[in-house]
């Protein structure tokens, strides 16, 4: 079943929205899209220091990823500048330095498309396990964590007076958004997995009663998302990555109609 590239590309990329869906709750609850662009733009420095140190490409995103982070909570301490300047910067430095970079490796041929866009009908065995192996440890850790991430989104000082360190909280977090760029980097490329990650969780706000109810939702809106770009995509001869965020795109649409006929 996996020797066929198709194939892959479906399990891989399910993979990919199954883990995403919760962690896009949190950032629409928290409202740190930014944030999102953010991570996902420094991706393509990691990518500049794998190929210049010859290092794993997964690995390099998240070591980059994580030390944004880190960079962002220390910066955002010092209270010189607010959080959404802090972002700008940082998204816009990252990739900046990342293509500074990527230009002097003359003896490296780099396909930027596809580091931009993602490839998923290029993935492997070893990307599927990477996924998979992935997911479960970030799907598990939101669900260990799920008391102290809920609390510090609700309420920051509600969590500190209850003994659940918001902040640490906070930062395993952006640990796991970095692990899942880094992860997803390959199928849907570094410019749309933000959009991966909000837009399934965006629509699934719509139909979900409890938090619980609207990470499920929304993997398996992302899931969907999934299947049917990547059929549109087999379809009509059209690039795999975005035509899984139209998909994504058109699924929150339809939800929002029945919301505008009950309006009218």
């Amino acid at each position: 079943m996996l020797d066929d590239f198709f194939t892959r590309a479906l399990i891989a990329g399910i993979g990919v929205a199954l883990m995403a869906g919760p962690l896009g709750c949190f950032i629409i609850w928290r409202k740190m899209a930014y944030f999102g662009d953010t991570m996902a733009h420094s991706a393509l420095l990691g990518v500049a220091l794998s190929l210049l140190f010859a290092v794993n490409l997964t690995l390099s995103v998240f070591v980059v990823a994580t030390a944004i982070s880190i960079l962002l909570i220390l910066l955002e301490r010092r209270r010189a500048l607010s959080t959404d300047s802090l972002l700008g910067i940082l998204a816009h430095s990252t990739l900046a330095i990342g293509l500074v970079i990527v230009s002097f490796l003359t003896w490296v041929r780099v396909d930027l498309i596809s580091f931009l866009f993602g490839d998923i009908l290029s993935v492997t065995r070893t990307d599927i396990a990477i996924v998979w192996l992935g997911g479960l440890v970030v799907v598990g850790a939101i669900v260990a964590l799920w008391r102290p991430l809920l609390a510090a989104t609700v309420s920051p000082e509600i969590a500190q007076a209850e003994g659940l360190r918001p902040e640490t909280a906070r930062f395993v977090f952006m640990l796991l958004m970095a692990l899942v760029i880094a992860i997803a980097m390959k199928i849907v490329g570094i410019m749309l997995i933000t959009s991966l990650l909000i837009v399934p969780a965006a629509t699934a706000r719509r139909f979900a009663k409890t938090p619980e109810a609207m990470a499920v939702i929304a993997s398996l809106i992302g899931a969907v998302s999934v299947v049917m770009g990547l059929y549109a995509s087999l379809y009509y001869d059209t690039p795999s990555g975005p035509s899984i965020v139209v998909a994504a795109m058109l699924l929150f649409v339809a939800g929002m109609v029945p919301l505008a006929a009950r309006r009218a």
